[in-house]
């Protein structure tokens, strides 16, 4: 059988076409391959069962418009799947690396961290702010890198800080005040209470150790609840510790190789960019 020029151009112009078309999906699958080998190979290394709750802002497809992530009931379903699957004694290592999100989701993950009988570790290798702090609230340890940070958990009642909203009705006589602030106040209050309650309950957790001293979880609810400092304000490990956290620092290599193969979406200009290799000090001379 022999072909012509135009026969050979279309052979080869589809199969350019098929391999443009499945690129994506056999990149894809090598980096999730990746990903299942080196979180195998750190269970092996711990003995335990590895969780990731990373959230990345993201690309919704074709539009490019940035998509941010947080702690949603998905997360909360695949999480206490996981912890489900997990036999007693089996440590869980969980690995955070997220802004926060939806009170319901964030609180079903801890209740059921601190009710897994073996030990709990939390790693967080860059920031865990907000509900990501209640989820490293319920571990027996926090292993931070020396750089990362928690941050408060005081409630948030839409885009106002609830002791804010407290602050308010207590400076201005109640004439002056409308109903819908008071309102605002009286769930406000509400709000702190529950999770300073909540709080408490992770910092009481004796599963399967006490992990903070008793005398200091009332300092820790009032540090993180009660809107000393604002939502977004970082806790660098040091502070954590001092506050009486069980906070050490020091990351795993296999974390950070871990981070690696959960990158930023890449069909944007990179805003930070270096050579990727470690410097011996004769290399920069």
């Amino acid at each position: 059988m022999s072909f012509s020029l135009v026969d050979v151009f279309w052979i080869v112009f589809w199969i350019f076409v098929i391999l443009i078309v499945l690129q994506p999906v056999l990149q894809r699958q090598g980096i999730e391959f990746l990903r299942y080998q080196a979180i195998r190979e750190f269970e092996k290394q711990r003995g335990s069962r590895v969780i990731l709750l990373i959230h990345r802002q993201e690309l919704i497809s074709l539009l490019g418009v940035p998509l941010s992530r947080f702690i949603s009931i998905e997360d909360s379903e695949q999480i206490l799947r996981a912890i489900r699957l997990t036999p007693p004694e089996v440590p869980i290592d969980l690995i955070l690396h997220t802004p926060g999100g939806l009170v319901l989701a964030t609180e079903q993950i801890a209740r059921a961290l601190i009710r897994h009988p073996s030990k709990v570790t939390v790693f967080v290798p860059h920031y865990a702010m907000s509900g990501g702090t209640l989820l490293a609230l319920a571990a027996d340890e926090i292993i931070m890198d020396e750089n990362a940070v928690l941050g408060p958990v005081d409630p948030q009642l839409g885009n106002f800080p609830a002791a804010s909203i407290l602050k308010v009705v207590a400076d201005k006589p109640i004439s002056d005040i409308d109903d819908q602030t008071l309102i605002m106040a009286d769930i406000a209050q509400k709000a702190i209470q529950q999770v300073q309650a909540f709080v408490r309950t992770l910092l009481m957790d004796e599963i399967p150790r006490r992990k903070i001293p008793l005398d200091k979880i009332d300092g820790v609810i009032e540090e993180l609840t009660t809107g000393k400092i604002t939502h977004d304000c970082p806790i660098p490990a040091e502070k954590a510790l001092a506050m009486g956290l069980p906070v050490t620092t020091g990351l795993p290599r296999s974390i950070y190789n871990l981070m690696d193969l959960y990158p930023q979406p890449g069909n944007r200009r990179p805003s930070v960019q270096y050579i990727p290799t470690t410097y011996e000090p004769d290399v920069i001379k």
